[in-house]
């Protein structure tokens, strides 16, 4: 990324007014920057100053560092997980226990100064509450005992009464008490459109090809269930906010398997409806994987962040639509599966891609994979954290200035 496409950032000495951020390292403010560093230093989780970097990330508003956090960062990686889910026994009686909830998704900050919390929970409870009897197998990923593939199905679907989810509201109030405020909590939801490719196919698929058939044959019934989710989900999230997330993310995992009308009508529409429904001030995310050529229309949605996932190129997205609507992602999360060297090269790359201007926060550009080893996560976020501090923003990233902690 050159210089003259980096947006630009206001330094803003403690005390002072706004002003250009200096061009290289003799011209830094040393006192001050360090100043700023120590105050606002990330530190493991508990005891410790609230840490609303995140949510002032989300707001575009300048921090002190780029926030981190990574999805799935609660998860199979970590062996205190896999002891947790072995006692609970299955996948579904750890995440409808709002206790064992709760823990597993504080595991990951007791180990790494990650800037958010995200619920440990399944984009799949809300249709799961619908009745279609979800279950995890072994190896195999979810599936349901009922799909809705048919017309009769997808008639009688409704939505879901909000109390057959208690259980994750639950474990909202259990976290928030936990965290007390030392960094936000992100609830979420699957997309209206991703949770209709596995309620019609009933598992997994490499292209949900049965979805994408009746979105050419029966429209109409896609368009239904679609409205009936998007109707679900915009509750789901609201009540999600009532019991105290921080921010709240839509995961749209398969839009980007449409072409781009189709994934205006019955991803990205939806997608806007619980927006428009959410409650005022609530930061949002959306990720849709595999949709950067809809880059334009999402970044019009109404989200205040929008996810990337690891094939978008992030300098483009910054540049294009950065004054608009923050940006998140997109590191590949394959490369947490080499080495802490590589992973903090990997690191500073992206940071460098980001530019100085605010709205920033970083994050894999999909789930971290289960052979992710953790002294790896750990030297990403220091890595991040070090290298985007607010004194050295607008230096390159593979500079000593970002180097020198």
């Amino acid at each position: 990324m050159s210089a003259k496409d980096r947006p630009e950032r206001e330094f803003r000495p403690p005390g002072g007014s706004a002003a250009r951020e200096p061009d290289g390292p003799s011209e830094r403010r040393a006192p001050e920057c360090e100043a700023r560093t120590r105050s606002s230093e990330p530190q493991a989780w508990g005891g410790h100053q609230p840490n609303d970097t995140l949510l002032r990330a989300l707001r575009r508003e300048p921090t002190p560092y780029v926030p981190v956090w990574l999805m799935r960062q609660a998860g199979r990686y970590l062996p205190e997980y896999a002891a947790l889910r072995a006692k609970a026994g299955s996948f579904m009686a750890l995440a409808t226990n709002p206790s064992l909830a709760a823990e597993v998704t504080l595991q990951p900050l007791a180990r790494f100064p990650l800037d958010a919390a995200i619920l440990f929970s399944d984009i799949l409870t809300v249709p799961d509450a619908m009745g279609l009897g979800l279950r995890f197998a072994e190896g195999e990923g979810p599936r349901f005992a009922r799909t809705t593939a048919d017309e009769q199905a997808i008639a009688a679907l409704t939505v879901p009464d909000l109390a057959r989810l208690r259980y994750v509201f639950d474990a909202i109030g259990e976290i928030k008490r936990a965290l007390a405020g030392r960094v936000p909590l992100i609830g979420f939801a699957g997309s209206p459109f991703t949770l209709a490719c596995y309620m019609i196919e009933g598992r997994g698929s490499a292209d949900f090809a049965t979805v994408r058939r009746m979105a050419f044959a029966r429209p109409d019934l896609l368009d239904r269930l679609v409205r009936v989710n998007a109707d679900a989900v915009s509750a789901y999230l609201a009540e999600q906010a009532r019991a105290g997330a921080d921010a709240l993310m839509l995961f749209d995992t398969w839009g980007g398997l449409l072409a781009p009308e189709a994934y205006r009508r019955f991803s990205l529409a939806p997608t806007r409806s619980i927006l428009a429904r959410l409650p005022a001030g609530i930061p949002t995310i959306v990720f849709t994987k595999g949709a950067a050529a809809s880059l334009p229309a999402i970044a019009e949605s109404g989200a205040s962040c929008i996810g990337l996932d690891w094939t978008a190129d992030l300098g483009y997205a910054r540049r294009r639509f950065g004054e608009r609507v923050a940006f998140q992602g997109n590191l590949d999360p394959l490369a947490l599966l080499t080495d802490p060297d590589s992973v903090e090269r990997a690191a500073l790359a992206l940071i460098d891609e980001s530019g100085s201007a605010p709205g920033y926060v970083f994050n894999v550009g999909h789930g971290l994979v289960p052979a992710t080893p953790p002294e790896n996560v750990a030297a990403l976020v220091a890595a991040v954290h070090r290298a985007s501090r607010t004194c050295n923003a607008g230096q390159k990233a593979s500079g000593s200035g970002y180097r020198g902690g």
